[in-house]
């Protein structure tokens, strides 16, 4: 390999530490390095390629668009790409939900959208203080890491990081504790010492955090318990949304209606960078350029993101067959970690956002490492690392999904074979 990478590159590098090749090229599910080796890809751009790589049917869409010089960069300006996106966004998606949430669109990074929900919680309310959860992760810019739980990305802010207070995430002590029921007491005791949110922010499934899933009766009760007190619900789907928990946002299936969403990484459809927050109308009281950015006006994510909800989203084809391939998958995962010992791995997750939570993050490191061995990309996720995540494109085929999970399953038994024997 050459040396440039070690030569010039900084030393903030992360995945290219776990998976020491040179990628050329890639397709569908799959990855090829210079020497045109294939590794099946279960970690789809973290989430960023839920429709493949070089999908198609939104290559097609983009090349014809740039072939024709259609707009690259507009700022906020009105274009031809934006309004189609926008149209479709809204008839086949927003209106088949009940939906109606106002379009902002931020700069093309989720956090940037996560910093955008919480300035409009706070402008709109007047209050400073932002509710967050255990175990969450919102970004890395000053704003949403605040918002995050986890030391390794706040410990590098150099600054203190305030206007946050975290409470329990759902089942985060057992069932035995109603950690809603705990914000409650916290909310309406004058001497809690919280200072009454602008808004709380969540993920339904927390992706970064180690697979957790938020109960459907959690998340209403959460939602009812914001309307009470006059707090805005912020519900960021920028790894969960855009069909990964099997519906297009990850809150569906709980009959919840956030006042803010915030939507990135598979929004695009293509990997182009692509973000939005969507507002309840009487939300939306910015000024104009208030809150802005040079590379809002990505026309070609708007291109690439409009043909994947034409495709995709017209009719609920595709979100059957995804559901289908969900339980597959959790059905392998499920037969996978029963053959062990829960203290030492069991299933975790929900919707294609699901893996193997290990005793600790070294078992999931070699895991995940012995899988590389055998060309299946796929990486940890939680506090300590501690859980085998997988986060294959949607369209990956039934057989692809299976010849992954059994190299999986594969580096689970050698892993744990090498790791039993020691303890004998």
């Amino acid at each position: 390999m050459t040396d440039i990478f070690k030569d010039i590159e900084s030393e903030v590098q992360s995945y290219a530490r776990a998976f020491p090749v040179i990628f050329d090229r890639a397709q569908g599910a799959y990855l090829y390095d210079t020497d045109d080796k294939a590794y099946l890809d279960f970690l789809a751009g973290a989430g960023t390629l839920n429709y493949g790589h070089n999908n198609p049917v939104l290559k097609k869409a983009l090349l014809e668009y740039i072939e024709r010089d259609g707009i690259a960069h507009g700022l906020d300006m009105h274009t031809s790409a934006k309004e189609e996106f926008l149209t479709n966004l809204n008839e086949l998606i927003f209106k088949p939900r009940d939906l109606n949430y106002m379009v902002q669109f931020t700069g093309p990074t989720g956090t940037n959208a996560v910093e955008a929900a919480l300035k409009i919680a706070r402008n709109v309310t007047g209050r400073h203080n932002i509710v967050a959860f255990t175990n969450g992760f919102h970004g890395v810019s000053l704003g949403a890491m605040a918002a995050t739980g986890n030391s390794h990305h706040r410990d590098a802010s150099g600054i203190p990081l305030g206007g946050v207070t975290h409470v329990p995430y759902s089942n985060y002590m057992g069932e035995e504790l109603d950690t809603v029921k705990l914000l409650e007491n916290l909310l309406e005791d004058s001497s809690s010492g919280l200072d009454k949110p602008a808004a709380v922010i969540l993920e339904t499934i927390q992706g970064e955090g180690g697979l957790n899933v938020a109960s459907n009766e959690w998340l209403r009760a959460i939602e009812k318990l914001c309307r009470k007190h006059e707090i805005i619900l912020i519900v960021d789907d920028i790894q969960a949304g855009c069909g990964r928990s099997g519906n297009f946002f990850s809150f569906e299936e709980s009959g919840i209606k956030p006042d803010l969403v915030t939507l990135s990484k598979s929004l695009s459809g293509y990997g182009l960078p692509f973000a939005v927050t969507l507002i309840k109308p009487e939300y939306d009281t910015w000024k104009p350029g208030e809150h802005n950015g040079t590379f809002r006006g990505n026309n070609h994510a708007f291109v690439t993101a409009n043909a994947a909800l034409k495709e995709y989203w017209s009719d609920d084809t595709f979100e059957k067959d995804v559901q289908k391939k969900i339980a597959h998958l959790t059905t392998r995962l499920k037969k996978i970690a029963g053959k062990y010992d829960k203290k030492l791995i069991k299933q975790k997750g929900r919707g294609f956002m699901q893996g193997l939570e290990c005793r600790d993050g070294d078992l999931a490191g070699k895991i995940c490492k012995y899988s590389f061995s055998k060309s299946l990309v796929i990486e940890t996720s939680g506090a300590d690392s501690q859980v085998v995540k997988c986060l294959c494109p949607l369209i990956i085929t039934m057989e692809e999904l299976d010849k992954g999970l059994d190299i999986l399953e594969e580096a689970v038994a050698h892993t744990f074979q090498k790791e039993l024997s020691i303890a004998s």
